[in-house]
């Protein structure tokens, strides 16, 4: 039978195949059959049948005992009620017997399309030992179907999106199973024989997989497998995943998978040419096992709600025809309308022509659906004054549009158009006598060309407003692929003129997904005018629009992988929120931000973020949002990125600010919060203080400080008079410290420099004059803030130069703002009443008075530096004068002088200053107090000039160290060691050069035990940067010397004392370049001598210094040899380096024991 030598998987595409087949089964019908055949009942059609076909079959399966499988299952189906139905399982478990296995691959495959599963098919496929065992070729393989042409192969597909099966790629976790067991596992001898479906035999091309890829790629990041997605983006780094048209199919972009695979069942295949075959058997033929007792009633049930289904998608689809054909009645209505205004101007005989056209069978509806003006030959009448040349042409002219209306889709010439004027536009008519045929056959030499996409947009030219929008819709999306990438952002304007005016929402949200997918990665230009293009649409189509149409955009390329297009949704919801609904605002873009500051990698993304988070503070107005701004400042100003914590302060905490005031709890919640912080911060850092928390909560509060002012003076009692009237004096240039943006410029926050010079004259006479009396703000300021602050101030450590530092520039800025009448009314006094320079503030015995903690240096540096009058600098020489002698007397800690003199020392304006206080010390009674002087200098001198140096520094160390009091003396050695690692003047280092050799070899100094610790100690920290002549002529030698000198020492503890110095000087200055002559002469004897002193009284130490030794030696011996050869080997030199970075890296381990410091320094064998 023909039935029974088709491929059961290839569907052919040729007309040829479907006659042949219809002739074969044409010739093997019976009478019998095709009286049964009038009795079946319809087929259920496929999911994916044509609606125009739903009651016939274009599959045929291969015979069963020579009956065809197909036609057994209609007998079964169609016969009458005393016929039963033969089973599914049935056929299955026939085509099983007969090794018909791709047959029952198909109807596997089939019915898990239909959800109609078959227990015994899909044990069978899923057990890859069925096919282990197959070898040879199956019976209905050796009947390969053969047409009249040869084979019956599948034509190959045409290499675009249509002809991929996206449903073959579903997650339906059997199907894949089966067709992996199918493709990979049934033996290659089967493959080779059978025709299969072009999805298991046809290898995949190229622009089919780069498509599956696309999508794949799309539906792994909109479903959050952002890690599948990058690797599977690097395993295929070859393809573009941002631009569809890089799969260089020329079609649009389908839907995602997911829209694929839920269409799947309903999708229309390409056309095909078919036929409709009858296919019938007689029951009696098939074996007695084949029929059960299913009852017909169930089946017919099943198939009706099948063609019930594909009925109401086909009354879907007429229903959105016909609204479609209406507008178009519509339209050609109005074009009609318009017609005859224009042609009732026209001539009688042209009025006459226009008529006869109409009622000739000519006349049809214009193809482009009323759309277009369509000039299809119709011409204007010629105002001949000849009556038979006029007759002669219009005849002429209506014939002529006849024949041209009648062969309209084979002259492409007959679609031109032409755009409809305010007058009717005529055309001379020449005087010939010529046939319209021949007229015809003369034009078809112009070759023109409307039968492509782009030949009919040529071909026919808009006539409205709303059809230029409806072309651009369509052409715009072929013209952005083909521009350069560089210039892409002259399309912007086009872009969105379109999606403002276009009506089809679809389009629009096209266009607008082009606008952010523009450029693959926009600088900031670019971006700049996709932001001012996306405020000009949001402006002209309002809030609901923008909400509709412009956030999905955003939303989609929150986690693009470029930062480009990620900063571009970030600037874009910034620029947009006055433009969103104020819910919108306050939910979905602020929701958005959050992710993007809390997950995106990019800094540059998250100060966008920052910034644009600061816009919406700006304009949300929801109380509830309080606590999540607040949130979000302590995360933005934790962030790892400097830019990032920038932009806080210089758009987010303004603008935070700003509403906190309109809340009116910037002074009740917000600034109370970070004090808080900080205190808590405080208690929990008595092991540690977490440095940069601290800086993070204080710098929040300084950026606070102008909003905190303004408040103040909107909320004055003379705020009520505060009127721009007459000349209002100028603010002074120096008024308010320099604001880090122009949100905290205290001017922009008031309204104007005229408005903040009025409540600055009116508040500068209230406090001098009227008192701060029904001030609440200020109040609070007052008795609540300053000593909440004050208290904090006391409670860190004075040690910690940054802690210091960031709370003198707090106190600096808020001093400034505030004013000097409010400085010295309200901040001083309640810092001098806390520091009464007296005994009773100072604990000598646990130094942790008020004297020795960080407020001396907080106040000196960032109250009493605010102003710099001349009453300003003497009250902060008299305090520091006044901390130093309360501190020298009473013997306590000099850290908070120490920490006033770094911070103050930083800038040179105070200097001469600094100076001053010391020379107080230095011409001052108390020998305490002159030793405090002397060891200021040390901390002076590294910053002080030269000039300054020589003059001041030096003079008055000179006399220090001829005191009378020895302590004195001893207190000036490590300003001098300073001096000689400083100072680059030879006759400043001779001066000091002269005076340590007083102290060393003067014979009054040799049993100054604690002088003699001093100058080692000094020689230590300064030698390895000071001058190497210095060090070579000086340091060394002395250092000799007192090694020496200590190997005599008899008393234990002095000589323990004096080795460790040595021990330490000599570690650091092992680093330096040490001479040939001076490591034999000096630097060798010197730990010789140490490590005598060493073996008696520490052994550790003694261990490491024979390692120095040795390595010293060994180093002296390679320069030798190195000399010998007449050049330096490279050898030695490694070899010293070695031993230097052996050494100082086991200098922690001082304290283990000796049997392991002596293996930690052995050379490597």
């Amino acid at each position: 039978m023909a039935a029974g030598n088709v491929n059961p998987f290839n569907v052919s595409d040729s007309e040829e195949e479907a006659e042949q087949r219809q002739d074969d089964a044409d010739t093997e019908r019976s009478p019998s059959d095709e009286a049964q055949g009038h009795s079946l009942g319809p087929f259920s059609p496929p999911a994916y049948s044509e609606p125009a076909v739903l009651l016939s079959s274009n599959r045929t399966s291969p015979s069963v005992d020579g009956i065809p499988a197909s036609a057994a299952a209609v007998a079964g189906i169609g016969g009458g009620g005393a016929e039963t139905r033969v089973s599914l399982d049935a056929i299955a478990a026939q085509l099983l017997r007969d090794q018909y296995i791709l047959t029952a691959l198909e109807l596997h495959t089939e019915l898990l399309e239909a959800g109609r599963e078959l227990p015994r098919l899909r044990d069978y496929f899923s057990n890859p030992g069925n096919f282990e065992r197959q070898s040879g070729t199956p019976p209905a393989c050796k009947e390969q179907g053969v047409g009249p042409g040869g084979p019956l192969n599948r034509a190959g597909s045409i290499s675009t999106l249509d002809s991929l099966d996206f449903a073959r790629y579903s997650d339906d976790g059997n199907r894949e199973s089966d067709e992996k067991v199918a493709e990979c596992e049934i033996p290659s001898q089967e493959r080779k024989n059978y025709k299969s479906s072009p999805e298991i035999q046809e290898p995949i091309r190229t622009l089919e997989k780069r498509a599956l890829n696309f999508l794949v790629n799309e539906y792994l990041l909109k479903n959050e497998y952002k890690l599948t997605s990058i690797t599977f983006s690097d395993e295929n780094d070859d393809q573009d995943f941002e631009l569809w048209d890089d799969v260089g199919l020329n079609i649009p972009k389908p839907p995602d998978l997911l829209q694929l695979y839920r269409n799947c069942g309903n999708s229309l295949p390409l056309h095909r040419d078919t036929v409709d075959v009858a296919v019938n058997v007689d029951p009696n033929d098939l074996p007695g096992d084949c029929f059960t007792q299913e009852p017909v009633q169930q089946t017919e049930a099943v198939q009706q709600q099948e063609v019930v289904q594909e009925l109401e998608y086909q009354i879907s689809l007429l229903n959105s025809e016909k609204q479609s054909l209406a507008e178009q009645i519509k339209k050609l209505q109005s074009d009609v309308q318009a017609l005859q205004r224009n042609v009732s101007s026209e001539p009688t005989s042209a009025v006459k022509l226009i008529q006869s056209k109409e009622d000739t069978p000519c006349g049809k509806p214009p193809l482009d659906n009323g759309q277009y003006l369509d000039i299809r030959g119709v011409t204007e009448m010629d105002s001949s004054s000849d009556a038979n040349t006029t007759k002669t042409s219009t005849t002429t002219t209506a014939t002529t549009d006849c024949t041209e209306s009648t062969t309209t889709a084979t002259q492409p010439y007959s679609k031109l158009k032409s755009q409809q004027g305010k007058t009717s536009v005529q055309f001379d008519q020449p005087n010939r006598k010529l046939s319209p045929v021949f007229h015809q056959a003369l034009l078809s030499f112009c070759r023109m060309s409307a039968d492509s996409r782009l030949g009919s947009e040529v071909s026919r030219i808009a006539d409205s407003e709303q059809s230029v929008m409806l072309m651009l819709g369509r052409c715009l999306p072929h013209i952005v692929p083909n521009v350069l990438l560089a210039k892409r952002e002259e399309l912007i304007p086009l872009i969105l003129c379109t999606a403002c005016l276009h009506p089809e929402p679809k389009e629009r949200d096209q266009l607008l997904h082009i606008l952010f997918n523009l450029i693959k990665r926009p600088d900031d230009e670019q971006r700049q005018m996709i932001l001012t293009g996306c405020v000009a649409f949001a402006r002209h189509v309002g809030p609901t629009r923008v909400e509709a149409e412009l956030l999905p955009q955003c939303w989609e390329q929150i986690n693009h992988k470029y930062p480009e297009r990620r900063l571009l949704v970030a600037e874009a919801c910034g620029a947009l929120a006055p433009y969103l609904p104020k819910e919108i605002r306050s939910s979905l873009v602020l929701s958005m931000l959050q992710q993007m500051l809390a997950e995106d990698k990019a800094d540059m993304v998250r100060e966008a973020v920052v910034k644009s988070l600061g816009i919406i503070m700006g304009y949300i107005d929801d109380p509830d949002k309080y606590f999540q701004g607040f949130e979000l400042m302590l995360l933005s100003l934790g962030d790892p990125s400097e830019r990032v914590v920038s932009a806080t302060h210089q758009v987010f905490i303004p603008a935070f600010a700003a509403w906190c005031t309109e809340l009116g709890n910037l002074q009740s919640q917000l600034i109370p919060s970070l004090l808080t912080r900080i205190e808590k911060l405080l208690k929990q850092g008595e092991y540690g203080l977490d440095e940069h928390k601290l800086h993070m909560y204080l710098s929040a509060l300084q950026s606070l400080i102008p909003s905190l002012f303004a408040v103040l003076l909107q909320n004055a009692p003379f705020t009520s008079r505060a009127k721009l009237q007459g000349d209002v004096p100028p603010i002074e240039v120096t008024r308010f410290p320099r604001p880090v943006s122009p949100l905290q410029d205290v001017a922009t926050i008031v309204g104007s420099r005229e408005q903040l010079a009025v409540l600055l004259q009116l508040y500068d006479h209230q406090l001098q004059h009227e008192g701060t009396t029904g001030w609440d703000s200020l109040l609070w300021v007052v008795n609540q803030f300053l000593p909440q602050l004050i208290d904090i101030v006391g409670r860190i450590s004075v040690t910690s130069s940054t802690c210091v530092h960031e709370f003198s520039r707090f106190f600096w800025r808020l001093c400034r703002t505030f004013g000097k009448i409010f400085t010295n009314t309200k901040v001083k006094p309640q810092f001098q009443e806390i520091l009464r320079l007296s005994e009773e503030n100072v604990d000598a015995s646990a130094g942790n008075g008020v004297l020795t903690k960080a407020t001396v240096p907080i106040y000196a540096t960032g109250v009493l530096t605010c102003y710099n009058q001349e009453e300003d600098r003497k009250l902060l020489v008299g305090f520091l004068e006044d901390v130093m002698t309360t501190l020298s007397l009473s013997h306590a800690p000099l850290d908070s002088l120490k920490a006033s003199f770094v911070e103050l020392g930083a800038n040179p304006a105070y200097h001469e200053l600094l100076l001053t206080v010391l020379w107080y010390g230095v011409v001052h009674t108390s020998a305490l107090v002159r030793c405090t002087a002397a060891r200021m200098f040390e901390l002076l001198v590294k910053g002080v000039n030269e000039t300054l140096v020589a003059q001041r520094v030096v003079p008055a160390l000179i006399t220090l160290s001829s005191d009378p009091e020895i302590s004195v003396r001893i207190s000036t050695i490590p300003a001098f060691g300073t001096i000689m690692e400083t100072v680059t003047q030879k006759e400043l280092l001779e001066r000091v050069k002269m005076q340590l050799a007083s102290f060393l070899e003067d014979p009054q100094y040799q049993d100054q035990h604690s002088l003699h610790m001093e100058i080692i100690k000094t020689f230590g920290r300064v030698g390895p940067n000071a001058e190497p002549r210095f060090r070579d002529e000086f340091v060394l030698p002395h250092l000799h010397k007192l090694t020496l000198c200590n190997n005599q020492q008899t008393v234990e503890s002095k000589r323990i004392d004096i080795a460790t110095q040595l021990f330490e000087a000599y570690s650091a200055l092992s680093c330096c370049f040490i001479s040939e002559e001076l490591m034999i002469n000096h630097f060798l004897p010197g730990l010789r001598c140490l490590r005598t002193d060493m073996e008696q009284l520490s052994p550790e130490h003694e261990v490491i210094l024979s390692s120095m030794i040795k390595e010293c030696e060994i180093k002296v011996e390679n320069k030798g040899i190195g000399e010998a050869q007449g050049s330096i080997s490279i050898a030695a030199s490694l070899v010293g380096e070695d031993a230097k970075t052996k050494f100082l890296s086991k200098m922690g381990q001082l304290t283990t024991s000796g049997a392991m410091l002596a293996n930690v320094f052995q050379r490597k064998k």
